[in-house]
């Protein structure tokens, strides 16, 4: 299967050097204390549309809901390898009708189950061959399932190493289709170092089409229309990330798994969302996020702030447009 890209020009452009100087937005709510506190790891925040939140505890393998008020929570998911529960596990989405999926990973095979806003399990599918880390931030694993998104109707995921930069698969676990081309990396002789730097963050906005924003190396990111056709690729500069972009790393570091030696390469962003006007939210490593309009200019540099300065780990828009934050599970109104 060969991915969706028309042979039309690529418009690249780089970001204007206008400084836009950071805002600092601080949260307008939390989730308390009492409640917060049950959590090992929380590493997904979302909302569906009815108020309900689900917290990810990647650490417990659990996933639990809390009301709209924020009063109660229960655990609708626990940790387990058979079907219905989750074991190892890296990712999580909602949809805004509650179901949400869950990417785990039992005896190192990599997993999808898809459950209803309730918890229970309404289908789900295991992908072929043996998880492969390769872009990592802690212990939190960033490449391939760990980049997964739940449009309702089919799964989002970065997987390079099919040539493409997104694969689509529908509920049934079957590869709809490719979108994007891998970029040029200088070391297409290293495919475990060209894949991981060719590792992203696939996004849907919500007025049509698809974003991709690239995790490591050279911090870019596309978009595409619904057809999966490329409109315009972007550079993304700023005095906030410039230290970053100067201290890109030459050479990697390597893990032996099985019998394999693969490059562990650290990412540059963290987090991004699409928010309700479709405009794309980054997040990196450096405590900063940057907002680009629908045409791709960067309208706003802003730091959030809750006891003190937040590196998101997760960005979600929920109910009233609220962008939902990890870590501190914290609520702003940008």
């Amino acid at each position: 299967m060969r991915p969706v890209l028309t042979a039309a020009a690529v418009l690249f452009a780089t970001i204007s050097l206008v400084a836009i100087k950071p805002d600092t937005i601080r949260s307008v709510s939390a989730v308390p204390p009492h409640i917060a506190g049950q959590f090992r790891n929380p590493l997904g925040f979302q909302q569906s549309k009815d108020g309900q939140y689900y917290v990810f505890d990647q650490r417990a393998h659990t996933v639990f809901t809390i009301d709209a008020t924020m009063t109660t929570s229960r655990q609708v998911v626990m940790i387990g390898a058979e079907a219905g529960r989750i074991i190892d596990p890296t990712a999580f989405a909602v949809e805004p009708d509650g179901t949400f999926v869950v990417a785990d990973a039992p005896n190192g095979r990599e997993r999808i189950q898809i459950f209803s806003a309730a918890g229970f399990r309404i289908g789900g599918f295991m992908l072929p061959g043996r998880m492969q880390t390769r872009v990592t931030l802690g212990d939190v694993v960033l490449n391939g399932i760990g980049t997964l998104q739940y449009t309702g109707r089919s799964i989002l995921m970065s997987q390079p190493e099919t040539g493409a930069l997104i694969a689509e698969y529908t509920l049934q676990g079957n590869v709809n289709r490719l979108i994007g081309i891998v970029r040029a990396t200088g070391h297409e002789g290293d495919r475990d170092l060209h894949v991981a730097l060719n590792s992203g963050i696939p996004l849907v906005d919500p007025r049509g089409g698809f974003w991709f924003v690239f995790q490591t190396g050279l911090p870019v990111f596309q978009k595409y229309d619904a057809e999966g056709r490329l409109i315009y690729e972007r550079r993304i500069q700023g005095p906030e990330i410039d230290p970053v972009v100067a201290a890109l790393p030459t050479t990697w570091r390597r893990r032996k798994i099985d019998d394999h030696e693969v490059p562990l390469v650290p990412p540059n962003v963290r987090a991004a969302a699409v928010d309700t006007a479709g405009n794309l939210w980054i997040s990196f490593v450096a405590p900063y996020t940057y907002v680009y309009d629908a045409d791709g200019d960067k309208i706003r540099a802003l730091q959030l702030r809750g006891a003190g300065t937040v590196a998101p780990s997760s960005l979600f828009f929920g109910r009233n447009g609220h962008l939902l934050v990890t870590p501190g599970l914290l609520t702003f109104a940008p």
